[in-house]
């Protein structure tokens, strides 16, 4: 008899666990969405409000000082270089459905990452395959670092024909070959 409550009380303590550990999850990618989508649409009121109107100096003066105000009320995510990096992000991704998308499974993190990268195209990439992969920040840094995309056979592409097979992968998450194999003429010291 104690044997058999041990074991179902191992039982219900297994369960609540799952229970609890699920309903984390959910939250934290709430959360995460959330914050990100909000990201987005201060780096896009700012683009829109201050620097699409070609006021340089007046537009950096503004970025700072509502830094400093915005800073002074909700603490340091605020920073002049976090509003900066929030417009950057508006800029490399314009689409809010995209962004929408992407934000249920990739963290402010993973787009910080990807943000500075050189094209578009390559933003894509690394948006994509994070996606796809389910890749974690610090494995995103490194495959940046070790420079994939330029070592797979889809950056030698065109770019409309690259395009064509991200857009393949966005749409029915199946990483073709091109995607997968690395350019035999490229070694790779980073393993």
């Amino acid at each position: 008899m104690s044997n058999e409550i041990n074991k179902n009380q191992g039982q219900l303590f297994s369960d609540i666990r799952q229970m609890i550990e699920e309903a984390r999850t959910a939250v934290s990618q709430t959360v995460n969405v959330g914050l990100t989508l909000m990201y987005w649409n201060i780096g896009k009121r700012i683009t829109q409000e201050v620097l699409d109107n070609q006021r340089a100096e007046y537009g950096a003066a503004i970025v700072s000082m509502l830094s400093r105000q915005l800073t002074e009320e909700y603490g340091k995510g605020y920073t002049e270089k976090s509003l900066r990096r929030m417009i950057q992000f508006h800029e490399c991704f314009p689409d809010l459905e995209i962004v929408a998308t992407l934000s249920r499974q990739l963290s402010w993190s993973h787009f910080i990452e990807i943000i500075p990268l050189k094209t578009e195209l390559e933003r894509d990439f690394y948006a994509q395959m994070c996606r796809i992969e389910k890749w974690s920040v610090r494995t995103l840094r490194k495959k940046i670092q070790s420079m994939l995309f330029e070592r797979t056979a889809i950056s030698q592409k065109p770019e409309e024909l690259a395009r064509k097979e991200l857009q393949e992968l966005t749409e029915n998450d199946r990483l073709s070959p091109d995607l997968v194999f690395q350019n035999p003429y490229v070694l790779d010291f980073w393993v």
